[in-house]
């Protein structure tokens, strides 16, 4: 039977039954004014019950909306009303293109509750799909605190609507008189862009678009113009190729605007149809550090091999014994091989050629579009304005006055130009200049498409909220060329609408599911002319003088785009393994001529000299040195994209060496350098160089000896099993064990396999780690005091002097100390290794027997785990831990003044993974194997009742997933289909530091050189 009882929860209520129903009709009566309110730093700090605030923030508004506002996030507010694609604690995946300018690439957003995370490369899109460090680290720049976050005018904070009006005036008052309307813009491969421009320029007929790069590829695109008839790059793929030999040409880093590394480790694997890499450059590049033999010489040097190469191809001859071993190597791979050069057009040229005469099958015909820089139209731009021909100008993210090496001047002809806006990101220099800003909305908020190469369409999409009141330059076009306030200015519909000329039968959903589909577009490249002769009196005209300067980039700063991501600055270069900085790399024989010095002084950290570069009549003051074993003597070298001003915290790091580089030519000579006498101090994060006669931590093998020598030869065997002498005698390392073995065959057993022979050392593992795992930056200090704090690091190895052991030492009467200055001191011209080294999961790990509260214990799936609620910092671990992988953390590094950087604000954590803890001050922390997503792998399988597939556990790791070359590979052990099984059971794989005993989960491939070893 019902209850006759009445319910009531006031005595309010009691007296009037429709109390309740009108307070609800008054809760909503008003349109609750958000926007005022997260723009109001009072009323953000008043006092107001959860009530009120969850009226203000969580009826009306996602969780996005906290990053899109000005108002600190202190609180996570659930929500009330939650979109139905966003599964709090369950990542959402987005395809899109990464591009700014510079670097491309087809991508997955990773986004936790409406913010992107991590980025991944989209496997959809093969080679297009890489990403380098710049590009794993792109996320953390679209929460840079230092952009600018609204339109300004006249210095001052403006609307839309008010720059509009200003822009607009200016454009009318331009097209009336006459004058030039001009964009200035980043290459742009963007269809729909280049439709939209050709719109306004319908109205405002004076419109011109030109292109302005700040590392321009001039000399590729006039090369390429000459020789193929095309202003476009051509598309190579060394997958089937067996010999490169490339000239001053970095093709692992941006040459051509692409990176080969995916098809240079294809090629790379041990056989006998192995890829040959020989290199000949100045600077120890990347790409020159992986190469088989490596051949040092002065830029002018360079040239007059690559010429007497071509002559000798071309049935010439030569009387250059280097050239003729090359020539004759080439010859004898034939269409096999091919030639990469840089530095000058000249060089591209003779390179273009001898592919053409070798018919090399690495030229695949096909078109790179993303470059587009005219040269001479740009210095007619530049006439112009000195004119005062340009009636408006509008920059796109683009800042002249920091990377023309006329740059003051431009900024001197600007005040010819009545209107001038800048689209920028930061208060630089073109920030400056203007009258009217625009903020340039970032890649992860913005609509767009990309044709980075023939047959090929990509689109980019939003994956968040604008988080400043920011535009692209598509949507500010729109509104200047239909009006203010039309409803045709839409960028989404507009690009909608165009693609579909391109897409074909392809929906549009479908292709921004998937990021990259096929276009129709099929401009092929073909051998259509190219002058020798000037190319070769081009490269004559290059004279010799005492120093010459290589200008190149970094594989952390590139062209300076993102100067001011942290991450990117204290990532150490591959090579030196130097952060936060450039310098001039100088031979230790030229370091010893001119008195420049390196020490080391008492705590172990590295000092140099400065001096003033002088270049042509150019100087660029107080230029820190630094001695590279591997430099050509009488060369040296300098990364461009530093030295920024005014372009956030850390963007001002290093000096500006653009006044350098006139837009063509890499290689400059007559060099002069002149001692400050001042001393600079450098945060390096490995100091020592060689491997001290530890030859089995890093091994190699030459190609023949791999091929014709069993591994465990009694005698001869390069890769010998490790056996143990007992009074039973030898006995396999693996039958010789203190402990008892962990029960690994219940669930899966994850290993990691680290192969040396396709390594690069690009880094790009190192940013998706430190993403995927909340590794703080530490900065410059602190990486100087060796307090580093990544999970995981790549050492890079030069062979020393000579190869001796301790044993041949001995027997040589050598004494400790000169046994070492052979072992520590590098070779003049050496070889180098990188190796990956993260924590080792060893099953019978070292650190876990000396843990006095367990907070370091061994799991059932192989990995070694850390609680850091149980830490209490002891470090005794890390005493223990043969492999020095672990990490103190000494500081609390996050909401931290002494340490302001992204995770000192609230904009800057929003990057932060909410599956992997925050670590605070006094615990030791590693690499986990990323067990958050090999959990949510397996969990996900659960729940699916299914097996966990191969594939799902390769991507389960940050480093493995970002390793474009396929050096790092994760997997189960207990899957015999797995790829990592498989790996294990190869004849070049070792266990680094295997003698110990520790028997890791991580395991290596030894390197193997493809030459005639002397």
């Amino acid at each position: 039977m019902a209850s006759n009882k009445i319910q009531f929860r006031s005595i309010h209520e009691l007296k009037d039954p429709s109390l309740n129903g009108k307070l609800a009709l008054k809760e909503f009566q008003e349109e609750i004014p958000v926007e005022d309110f997260l723009g109001d730093a009072e009323k953000s700090d008043a006092s107001t019950t959860r009530r009120d605030f969850l009226k203000l923030l969580g009826f009306s508004t996602a969780a996005v909306t906290l990053a899109a506002c000005e108002a600190p996030v202190i609180k996570t507010i659930p929500y009330v009303v939650k979109p139905h694609d966003i599964i709090p604690g369950v990542p959402n995946y987005y395809a899109s293109t990464y591009f700014d300018g510079f670097d491309f690439a087809s991508v997955l957003v990773k986004t936790r509750e409406g913010r992107p995370i991590k980025i991944d490369p989209n496997p959809a899109a093969g080679d297009l799909g890489k990403t380098n460090a710049r590009a794993q680290a792109s996320v953390l720049s679209l929460y840079d605190n230092d952009k600018v976050k609204q339109p300004k005018f006249e210095g001052k904070d403006e609307t839309f609507d008010k720059v509009d009006d200003y822009v607009i005036k200016g454009l009318e008052e331009a097209k009336a008189s006459g004058k030039r309307i001009v964009l200035l813009s980043h290459s742009f491969a963007s269809p729909t862009f280049k439709k939209l421009f050709a719109e306004f320029k319908a109205k405002y007929p004076t419109a011109e678009l030109v292109t302005y790069d700040a590392i321009p590829y001039a000399a590729s695109l006039d090369a390429a113009q000459e020789v193929f008839g095309q202003r476009a790059l051509p598309v190579y793929d060394l997958t089937t190729s067996e010999l490169v030999v490339a000239f001053q040409a970095d093709f692992l880093g941006e040459y051509n605007a692409a990176s080969l590394e995916t098809s240079y480790a294809a090629a790379r694997k041990p056989g006998a149809n192995m890829l040959r890499h020989i290199q000949v450059e100045s600077n120890m590049s990347l790409t020159g550090a992986n190469a088989d033999s490596r051949y040092r010489l002065k830029p002018s040097a360079v040239n007059k091999t690559l010429v007497e190469v071509y002559n000798a191809i071309v049935g010439g001859g030569s009387s250059d014994k280097l050239a003729n071993e090359l020539a004759k190597e080439l010859a004898a791979k034939g269409s096999k091989a091919v030639v990469f050069a840089d530095g000058s057009k000249g060089a591209q040229v003779l390179a273009h050629l001898i592919n053409q005469k070798l018919g090399s099958i690495a030229f695949t015909g096909k078109a790179n579009f993303l470059k587009e820089f005219d040269k001479a139209r740009f210095q007619e731009f530049l006439g112009w304005v000195n004119g005062g021909q340009v009636g408006v100008l509008i920059t796109n993210n683009v800042d002249p006055i920091y990377s023309h090496h006329k740059g003051q001047d431009f900024k001197k002809s600007l005040t010819k130009v009545p209107y001038v806006i800048a689209v920028a990101d930061k208060k630089n220099e073109m920030y400056k200049a203007a009258k009217a800003v625009i903020p340039v909305a970032n890649w992860l908020e913005s609509w767009g498409d990309i044709e980075p190469q023939s047959g090929v369409y990509s689109l980019m999409q939003p994956t968040i909220q604008k988080i400043y009141k920011s535009r692209q330059i598509e949507e500010s076009l729109l509104v200047w060329k239909n009006g203010k306030n039309n409803a045709a200015n839409n960028y989404y519909d507009y690009l909608k609408a165009n693609s579909a000329s391109v897409l074909g039968g392809t929906s549009f959903n479908k292709a921004l599911y998937n990021g990259i589909v096929a276009s129709a577009n099929a401009t092929t490249l073909s051998y259509a002319g190219g002058n020798a002769a000037q190319a070769v009196a081009e490269l004559g005209n290059f004279k010799a003088s005492d120093l010459e300067l290589v200008l190149y980039t970094k594989t952390s700063i590139g062209d300076g785009t993102q100067a001011n991501n942290p991450w990117l600055q204290e990532l150490p270069d591959p090579l030196t393994r130097m952060s936060w900085d450039n310098y001039l790399t100088i031979s230790p024989k030229d370091a010893q001529r001119l008195e420049i010095e390196n020490d080391l002084n008492a705590r172990m950290q590295l000092d140099g000299s400065i001096v003033n570069l002088t270049v042509n009549g150019v100087t660029i003051e107080n230029v820190p040195v630094f001695i590279q074993p591997g430099q050509a003597d009488g060369s040296v070298g300098l990364a461009l994209g530093y030295g920024k001003k005014d372009s956030g915290a850390t963007a001002d790091t290093g000096v500006n060496a653009y006044p350098l580089f006139d837009g063509s030519n890499l290689v400059i000579s007559n060099v002069k350098i002149d001692k400050t006498g001042e001393s600079h101090e450098f945060a390096g994060i490995q100091l020592q160089n060689t491997l001290m006669g530890r030859y089995d931590i890093a091994k190699e093998v030459p190609l023949k000896e791999y091929l014709n020598v069993a591994f465990d030869d009694e005698h001869h065997g390069w890769n010998k099993p490790l056996e143990y002498h007992t009074i039973s005698g030898a006995l396999p390392a693996g039958k010789i064990d203190l402990w008892d073995a962990f029960d690994d065959t219940d669930g899966p057993h994850f290993n990691l396999s680290v192969d040396l022979n396709s390594c690069t050392g690009c880094g790009a593992c190192i940013i998706a780690c430190q993403a995927e795992n909340n590794v703080p930056v530490v900065g410059k200090e602190e990486i100087r005091m060796s307090r580093d704090m990544y999970w995981l690091r790549i050492d890079r190895y030069y062979s020393a002097k000579e190869k001796i052991e301790t044993k041949e030492g001995v027997e040589r009467g050598l004494n400790v100390p000169q046994l070492y200055d052979i072992l520590i001191e590098p070779n003049e011209s050496p070889d180098v290794i990188f190796q990956p080294v993260m924590c080792q999961h060893c099953n019978h790990a070292p650190c876990e027997t000396v843990c006095p509260v367990a907070a370091t214990s061994h799991g059932k799936q192989g990995q070694n785990h850390m609680a850091y609620n149980r830490c209490i910092g002891t470090r005794y671990c890390a005493n223990n831990c043969p492999y020095k992988v672990r990490r103190f953390n000494w500081f609390t590094y996050n909401l931290n003044d002494r340490f302001d950087f992204n995770q000192n604000n609230d904009l800057g954590r929003m990057v932060l993974n909410p599956d992997v803890v925050v670590r605070t001050r006094g615990v030791m922390e590693k690499c986990s194997m990323c067990i958050q997503q090999t959990q949510a792998t397996i969990l996900n399988a659960k729940k699916e009742n299914r097996k966990v597939t191969d594939n799902e556990f390769k991507n389960s790791v940050a480093c493995a997933s970002a390793c474009s070359t396929g050096s790092l590979m994760f997997g189960d052990m207990n899957d015999k289909e797995s790829e990592v099984r498989e790996l294990y059971s190869s004849n070049r794989r070792y266990h680094l530091l295997e003698e110990i005993g520790t028997k890791p989960n991580v395991f290596y491939h030894a390197k193997v050189r493809n030459r005639v070893e002397n």
